[in-house]
């Protein structure tokens, strides 16, 4: 890390490598600084927040989901290398050969065309009870990694703010903020496994590696199970994210998404709603379990 990232190599994290910024291993889940809307619309404050603080655990000891800190350590690193945001190489290298609706960082002619998410009864729930749960003076870290502490309400959307929040959509925040329709994700998706419109997004060999079981089993955080499995950027086929088959890579995301890649079927896959829910959601679940019993 500390080769494209100097200043990234203090408090404890000179060891660290891009795999454990990839695998969720790196001890930078959260901020230990609570982060406003105004500080995470902003690239430079984010990452030197987290290029300077000590890590939550020991790197490389364990795990812990980056649920939104892991775009912009990465992007941080991708700009370091190519002199580009994650954005414009996402543009460059992904959206635009494959001629996608899709972005990191909206452009602002675009915003009408967003759909406003909604909070639904069982997400509005959840939350409500993680709230009544939380002991007072304990920072709640697995929460801290969704919220950034005051960017947005945990439910990650509001009427004007989170990502209903034009600024927000705006924005390069990787970790959280890319927006594009159902139809260009799974293209995408698919584009990684086989040639989508002559365009190719990963070989075979960087597939390989890249989905080598990197972390699994219980976080350092105390979570419920049952528990992801990670590979190197990607969320692998688990008992708590079931895909068409084991070779299956993608990602799910809050509120009920869920996109990935299947190199057994050849299939690139996209789930969005608009109406976010919590985990006892099952609308991706039972669509991709329909589409697994269609293909036999």
């Amino acid at each position: 890390m500390i080769d494209y990232w100097p200043e990234f190599g203090v408090e404890g994290k000179q060891a660290v490598r891009v795999k454990d910024l990839l695998a969720h291993r790196s001890g930078l889940s959260a901020p230990r600084s609570i982060l406003s809307a105004a500080d995470v619309v902003d690239w430079d404050t984010v990452v030197s927040q987290l290029g300077s603080q000590a890590p939550l655990w020991e790197p490389g000891s364990g795990w812990a989901y980056n649920a939104i800190t892991h775009g912009w350590l990465i992007g941080e690193v991708v700009r370091r290398i190519t002199g580009e945001t994650v954005g414009q190489l996402f543009q460059r290298s992904v959206a635009g050969p494959l001629s996608v609706d899709a972005w990191i960082g909206l452009p602002p002619a675009l915003t009408n065309r967003v759909a406003h998410m909604q909070v639904g009864s069982t997400l509005a729930e959840l939350t409500a009870r993680q709230s009544l749960a939380r002991l007072p003076g304990v920072v709640d870290w697995p929460e801290r990694a969704m919220t950034l502490g005051d960017a947005w309400p945990p439910e990650l959307v509001g009427e004007s703010v989170g990502f209903n929040d034009a600024r927000i959509q705006e924005a390069e925040i990787p970790g959280a903020g890319g927006i594009a329709t159902a139809r260009a994700l799974a293209k995408i998706w698919s584009a990684t496994i086989e040639e989508a419109d002559g365009v190719r997004l990963i070989d075979d060999s960087t597939m390989r590696e890249a989905t080598r079981v990197q972390s699994e089993g219980p976080p350092v955080f105390d979570v419920p199970g049952p528990w992801p499995r990670w590979g190197m950027g990607f969320q692998l086929d688990s008992e708590a994210r079931r895909y068409l088959t084991r070779r299956s890579f993608g990602h799910d995301g809050a509120g009920g998404q869920v996109a990935f890649a299947d190199p057994v079927f050849g299939i690139g896959f996209a789930f969005l709603a608009n109406q976010m829910e919590g985990i006892d959601d099952f609308r991706g679940t039972r669509i991709v379990d329909a589409l697994r019993t269609v293909l036999g």
